[in-house]
C-alpha cells in the first residue's frame, strides 16, 4: 500500500494538485517570476528543464519517496510554485517537506504558511505521522527563517552532505516537528493567517 496517496488539499487562496506534465508550464512560469534557477541554493529548474523536473518528482513518486504538489492560487488556477513530502518513511510514519518554491510574487504572502498548514494537516491528521522534517541549505538564510516560523525545531547541520547545483559541496541543516507538539503549532499558524496583513 502506498502511504501518501493521490490528494487535493485546499485552503482559503491555495490548493495543492498532485504535480503533473500539465503543470508544465504554469512552472516555467513560475520559475521564471524572479528567474529563481540562478539562486544557487535552490533546486528551481531552470525554463528548459521544467519538464525533466516534473518528471523526475513522477519517477519518485512512483518509487513511494516522494510526492510532489502543484501550488495553485485558488481564484485563478494560476501556477505559483511546488513543494512535496519525500525521504517518506513508512514504517516510521515520517515524511519531510521540502523540494518548496514559489514565484517571487508569491513570496512574503500567505502562500508559504497555508501550504505548510495543508500539508502538516494532511501528514499529522491523515497520515498519521510522528514526525514531519525539514531540511535546508546552510546558507539558505531565508528557508530556515521560514521553517523556524512555522514552529520547527533545529535537529543539528549534517556536514558535506549534498551537492549543490554549480557543484560545490552544501552543509544542509535539518529540522523536525514531532506530533505532540502540532496542535501548539496548528493553533500558532492558523491564528497568523487569520490576523490582518
Amino acid at each position: 500500500m502506498v502511504f501518501v496517496e493521490p490528494v487535493t488539499l485546499s485552503a482559503p487562496g491555495v490548493t495543492l494538485l498532485p504535480l503533473s506534465l500539465e503543470h508544465e508550464t504554469g512552472l516555467r512560469v513560475a520559475a521564471a517570476d524572479g528567474e529563481l534557477w540562478n539562486i544557487r541554493v535552490t533546486s528551481v529548474p531552470e525554463p528548459e528543464n521544467t519538464r525533466k523536473y516534473i518528471e523526475d518528482a513522477l519517477a519518485m513518486r512512483e518509487a513511494g519517496n516522494r510526492f510532489a504538489f502543484a501550488v495553485l492560487e485558488e481564484a485563478t488556477g494560476k501556477v505559483l510554485g511546488t513543494s512535496s513530502y519525500h525521504d517518506i518513511l513508512p514504517a516510521v510514519k515520517r515524511v519531510e517537506i521540502g523540494y518548496t518554491w514559489y514565484a517571487k510574487s508569491a513570496q512574503r504572502s500567505h502562500v508559504n504558511s497555508t501550504c505548510k498548514l495543508l500539508l502538516m494537516t494532511h501528514a499529522f491528521e491523515t497520515l498519521d505521522c510522528h514526525v514531519v522534517g525539514w531540511r535546508t541549505d546552510n546558507f539558505n538564510h531565508a528557508s530556515q527563517a521560514a521553517i523556524e516560523r512555522l514552529g520547527a525545531k533545529k535537529d543539528g547541520v549534517i556536514r558535506g552532505h549534498a551537492l549543490r547545483r554549480d557543484g560545490t559541496i552544501r552543509d544542509t541543516v535539518m529540522y523536525s516537528l514531532r506530533s505532540g507538539e502540532w496542535p501548539e503549532v496548528k493553533a500558532q499558524l492558523l491564528y497568523s493567517l487569520d490576523k490582518p496583513r
